[in-house]
Formats: C-alpha cells, structure tokens, sequence
C-alpha cells in the first residue's frame, strides 16, 4: 500500500519543530522526518534528513530529481562537500552516492518534484551571494531558482517587517531556517514548514528577531 502522509495539495499544513517524529530510514545512521510523502521507498516526497558523522546513504539515481537546502553540517557525495547554506539541484537521471563526515548533517530535500524539462543542475552556496531589495522595506531577496511557473528563493526578514497581503497563485512552501516567521494565522519558529495551497492568501510579519525562510511558489497548482 502506498504510504500517503500529507498528500491532499489543498489543505493547509504546517509542522512546528516540536511536532518532529524521526523514523529510521533503511541505512544505519540515517533518519527522516517525512513532511509530505505519496510513496514507498521511492516517493514523491518532501523530508528533513538527519546524517550521523560517518553515515552513507546507498547510490541512487534520480529518476524524478532531487532539490535540497543543507541545514547544519556538511552534507558529501563522490562529487564534492556541501556545507550549511548549500542550495543543490540535481535533475532528472543524475546519480550520487552521499557518504557523510565527521559533523554529520541535516537537509531540507524534496524528491520526485522536477518537471522533465527543467535540467538545471546548480550547486549554491548562498551564505557568499548577493541578497537584493525586496518589494517592501526590511525585506532582501536572494533567487535560488525558476522555472515555468515555479520560483524559489531565500528570503531575509528583518525585525518588525510588515508584507501585504497576498495570495499564492499555485500554492506556497516555505522552511523557516532563521527567526520566526509570523502571519494572521500563528507562529512559526525556525524548522517549521508551511504549505499554502493554490490560492490561499495570507499577510506576513515579523517581530523583534526577524526571519530568514527557504519560500518556493507556484508549483502546487
């Protein structure tokens, strides 16, 4: 039976750190927090993975592409080290075997999500990358990524920044690295993801420590 596990795209969802449930995965030293998931073993699905120092995770090709966001650490396949801040997409058909050192780490990683044609590969490291103004005062955007109708960006708040209210045209998905992210409808601490669906609406703030966010829009549509 396929594991379904927040798979209605049009329901809101949001996961707060304390609601983290970690399930091992089939390698020693490897965990998983699965946010979204419509599959087995191979899956679309959306995690936050947990690499013990000295994990390895099985060679695997990406039969429907894999984007992921480094949280803590350093994650490393054969190809080369990506340490905390690292932006990497891997299209459709690549392959890697990651093999993990002595810090261990955390990723943000969403498999099965790429459109055929979009082959970008792109490695990141977004702590040295320019930042530009955003659309309202304290914001700076930093794009990471886009195609067709899908964009995806970092995004620093600063404190006390106030954004219009809007709505999400193909749905919203964002991963609070930093801060706490606030709109009408609650708070979200850093580690918590958030799911808008297509034309949801919300007016985002911040307060005294502002917020930096992981935010991909218009692929849930």
């Amino acid at each position: 039976m396929t594991t379904r596990i927040n798979a209605d795209f049009e329901q809101r969802i949001v996961i707060r750190p304390q609601d983290y449930q970690w399930v091992e995965s089939p390698m020693r030293g490897v965990e998983r927090m699965m946010l979204d998931r419509i599959g087995d073993e191979v899956a679309r699905a959306t995690s936050i993975v947990r690499y013990s120092p000295f994990s390895e995770f099985s060679a695997h090709t990406h039969s429907g592409g894999e984007e992921f966001f480094v949280l803590d650490g350093v994650f490393a396949d054969e190809h080369q080290d990506y340490p905390q801040g690292s932006y990497v997409r891997n299209p459709i058909g690549t392959s890697h075997t990651p093999k993990i050192g002595k810090e261990g780490a955390v990723i943000f990683v969403k498999l099965h999500q790429f459109e055929q044609t979009d082959d970008s590969q792109k490695v990141i490291h977004t702590p040295s990358q320019p930042w530009h103004q955003g659309l309202v005062d304290g914001l700076t955007v930093m794009p990471l990524h886009q195609f067709g109708t899908e964009q995806v960006a970092l995004v620093k708040w600063a404190p006390n920044t106030q954004f219009n209210s809007h709505q999400h045209w193909g749905g919203e998905e964002i991963f609070v690295l930093d801060g706490t992210f606030h709109d009408e409808h609650g708070s979200y601490p850093k580690g918590s993801w958030i799911r808008s669906p297509h034309l949801s609406r919300h007016t985002p703030f911040t307060k005294q420590d502002g917020a930096l966010i992981y935010v991909k829009t218009g692929h849930l549509g």
